[in-house]
């Protein structure tokens, strides 16, 4: 029997990764960083952290858009890598990863560029090969899904689907029919009618609930 996903649950959620978007102002993702579970920091994102008042578990980064004050405020707890081949957040994730972590939340990775948000939400199919992830905004949820998925949701939310790799997709519990989308508009503004809906695939694909 498929398991129904629930979004919104966070009971489960072992740590943080906020990334150096815009910090969030949600109640959603902002109790994620109340709860007590550990922060796994960008480094840019560092000043927004502290005037929340929450010390990361490990900063991760170069450290150039640090300042001196907050660098060695933290030095303890710093993990320098200079790799230019990853971002940031690929950084963070790959260092939850090797910590063991196996239910992680991503705050702050959409805003301010959208170059970066592009990034950040596309990078969501590669980590969920390794780690069960979520990234929560100031709006909404992104997950990476594959294959056949049960979602729990309330009547009218709104959802939008971005078809990475799927065939054959297909859907119930939804308004509009779905299909073998082909450009990455063509899921989008969808909503629900009912309290679960389920999409049928073979691939990967990204789904997006609003709050």
């Amino acid at each position: 029997m498929e398991k129904t996903i629930n979004t919104l649950n966070i009971e489960n959620i072992e740590v943080v990764v906020l990334a150096n978007g815009e910090f969030p102002i949600n109640q959603i993702p902002l109790s994620l960083l109340q709860r007590p579970i550990p922060v796994v920091c960008c480094d840019g994102a560092i000043e927004a952290l502290d005037k929340f008042g929450k010390t990361p578990l490990a900063l991760i980064g170069d450290g150039d858009s640090v300042s001196e004050e907050l660098k060695n405020k933290y030095l303890d707890r710093w993990y320098f890598i200079a790799d230019q081949e990853t971002n940031d957040l690929t950084k963070a994730m790959n260092f939850c990863i090797e910590k063991g972590f196996k239910e992680v939340a991503i705050l702050g990775a959409t805003g301010k560029r959208e170059d970066h948000t592009l990034a950040n939400i596309s990078l969501l199919i590669e980590y969920s090969k390794q780690v069960n992830v979520r990234m929560f905004t100031d709006y909404g949820v992104f997950v990476a899904c594959s294959g056949t998925e049960i979602f729990a949701c309330k009547k009218g939310q709104a959802v939008s689907i971005f078809n990475i790799s799927a065939k054959n997709l297909s859907a119930e519990g939804l308004q509009y029919p779905i299909y073998d989308f082909t450009r990455l508009w063509q899921g989008t503004l969808n909503r629900t009618i009912a309290d679960e809906f389920t999409i049928s695939a073979e691939g990967e694909y990204l789904l997006f609930i609003a709050y």
